[in-house]
């Protein structure tokens, strides 16, 4: 188990563009293990890798459904509007309302290079747009329409 430190807003890599993973290695699986236990310390329900400083396009999510890796994802259909309160592991004490797709349909691979394709609505969908998102060097922040007071800043 490691521990990645988690960028924070102004380091020049969250605002990079991740590249495609070209083949699913050992390194792409302990970056994917490590990845979900540094989501999982820092109490985050999602985490991509431009985050943690590698530009990868790579994400995990768990939203209390259980983990979601995924690599290479793309959103495939998205539908409908809806606006929810967001944070951001890497802007930590911000919270603001983000206008988001209600339901979306993503594809990527997983851990073993099989397409996977999930449909979402809800806190998945929002946090799937978020950390996808993340891999184009877009923030929650530059999507706010109303900024909110964080309940846990002192966290």
């Amino acid at each position: 188990m490691a521990i990645y430190r988690i960028l924070r807003i102004g380091d020049p890599l969250l605002r990079a563009k991740a590249e495609p993973v070209k083949k699913i290695t050992p390194a792409i699986l302990k970056l994917l293990r490590n990845m979900a236990d540094t989501m999982y310390d820092a109490s985050g329900v999602g985490l991509a890798a431009p985050q943690i400083g590698i530009l990868k396009r790579v994400i995990v999510i768990d939203v209390g459904e259980g983990l979601l890796e995924l690599i290479n994802p793309e959103i495939l259909e998205s539908e409908g509007i809806e606006i929810g309160v967001e944070g951001c592991l890497s802007v930590p004490g911000v919270q603001g309302e983000v206008p988001r797709a209600a339901k979306v349909k993503v594809r990527g691979l997983d851990r073993e290079g099989k397409v996977k394709e999930c449909a979402a609505e809800g806190l998945l969908a929002r946090a799937l747009q978020h950390e996808i998102d993340h891999l184009d060097g877009i923030l929650f922040i530059d999507k706010v329409t109303r900024w909110v007071e964080n309940k846990n800043e002192g966290r």
